[in-house]
């Protein structure tokens, strides 16, 4: 991905449940026709607009505007850990803690 229309519209169609550009643009407060030419590189979302995009993804603004944070670049080059991190963004603190204390549980066993 080499440009932030192409990210934006990779991280929308990352996220689990799929977003529709209209879920997006209601989440930013903005017509879906504004953030669909942010999408096609028509327009480019001003810097309050990118500070919510990119919390709304978590994802920083460098990673938004030029594609090269190495953490959050291998982050989000795996589709499954991008899918997993969207499904505990809204997760329940006692399933994540369970999620962890499993993962803990794993790398143990596998010393």
């Amino acid at each position: 991905m080499s440009s932030l229309s192409e990210r934006l519209k990779w991280l929308r169609n990352a996220h689990r449940p799929k977003l529709t550009q209209q879920t997006l643009a209601e989440e930013l407060n903005i017509s879906r026709a504004t953030y669909a030419r942010y999408e096609t590189g028509e327009n480019e979302p001003d810097i309050d607009t990118l500070r919510i995009l990119a919390k709304f993804h978590n994802v920083s603004i460098e990673y938004l505007i030029t594609g090269s944070c190495n953490y959050y670049k291998s982050l989000l080059d795996n589709p499954k850990i991008t899918s997993l991190r969207f499904e505990l963004k809204n997760a329940p603190s006692d399933k994540i803690e369970e999620l962890i204390r499993f993962w803990e549980f794993i790398k143990a066993r596998k010393k």
